[in-house]
């Protein structure tokens, strides 16, 4: 199989790339869970895109001259609520449940862009990924285990923000086909923040001025993480990049330890790594079958 020489020479800098994009998002739930003890969470939510818009200012130009046409509005409202949905739900659970756990069960999303795509996008499920997907929701029982530990609330919320992320990245996978990347991320963004803003002013609560610093720190660490992201894949295959964004679970675990007393608990990382692994491995069966990737790697799903 032949491969791009520019992306096979630079394993390493891929990597490296990760390392910075997991760093990034696990800024961004360690400084939501601080934030969120004081603070409702749909407030949270859209504070946190608010301020993120002002990183929108470079192709605001652009945006202004874009006509979707009524499938595209659809499209692009449809993705928004999901994404409303998902995000209401992430920003509550970090309320609720440790970070690890969250950082586990967002594994899930990709898991779900599989199924999506099988059920509504005529992918074919071969019987390796069926058992990775098994694999996946699998590694999400170990986590959750009904029936021996309560479910809480936040295991719930943590449910929902994977299927709305793995159906919004189906929408966006299409979007992408038909309008420039950046432009359907801004569009997002923009949309995102206008369907948060009722749910916020409901709860709304004067913010103070370390809040909205803190909130604005979390919109810098979700751009930078997806800059990276970006960068990791263009400098090496997502088969050498993956792996390493089981590292945000091990980091969520220490950062939850250190700073919010949240003890480790092995089943979670057993949990996330295992649906890991299965997310990998679909990955990896559609690189070497070159077909278009549709599973996306976790951090893909992130907000």
């Amino acid at each position: 199989m032949s491969v791009t020489p520019h992306v096979a020479a630079r394993p390493l800098t891929g990597i490296l790339w990760m390392l910075l994009t997991g760093l990034c998002f696990v800024g961004v739930t360690g400084v939501v869970k601080h934030v969120g003890e004081d603070m409702p969470a749909a407030q949270a939510a859209f504070l946190r895109f608010a301020l993120g818009l002002v990183f929108l200012l470079p192709v605001l130009p652009a945006l202004l001259r874009m006509r979707p046409g009524r499938t595209g509005w659809t499209m692009f409202g449809g993705r928004a609520a999901l994404h409303v949905v998902g995000v209401l739900c992430w920003f509550y659970a970090m309320t609720q449940i440790p970070i690890a756990e969250v950082t586990a069960m967002n594994y899930l999303a990709p898991v779900y862009v599989t199924i999506g795509a099988a059920l509504f996008l005529g992918e074919k499920l071969a019987a390796r990924r069926i058992l990775a997907v098994a694999a996946g929701l699998l590694g999400a029982l170990i986590i959750l285990r009904p029936g021996f530990r309560e479910i809480s609330p936040g295991h719930l919320a943590m449910l929902v923000t994977a299927l709305m992320f793995g159906a919004s990245y189906l929408i966006a996978k299409r979007l992408s086909e038909l309008h420039d990347a950046g432009l359907v991320v801004a569009m997002m963004s923009v949309m995102v923040t206008i369907g948060l803003a009722p749910f916020a002013l409901a709860v709304w609560v004067p913010p103070t001025v370390a809040q909205l610093g803190w909130l604005f720190l979390v919109a810098a660490f979700a751009t930078a993480g997806h800059y990276a992201m970006t960068r990791a894949f263009a400098a090496a295959p997502v088969t050498v990049t993956q792996p390493v964004t089981f590292l945000q679970l091990v980091w969520a675990t220490l950062l939850g330890a250190a700073v919010f007393a949240e003890p480790a608990d092995g089943w979670v990382i057993l949990g996330g790594g295992i649906i890991l692994a299965a997310v990998s491995f679909i990955s990896w069966r559609e690189a070497v079958l070159k077909r278009h990737r549709l599973t996306p790697p976790p951090d893909a799903t992130k907000l």
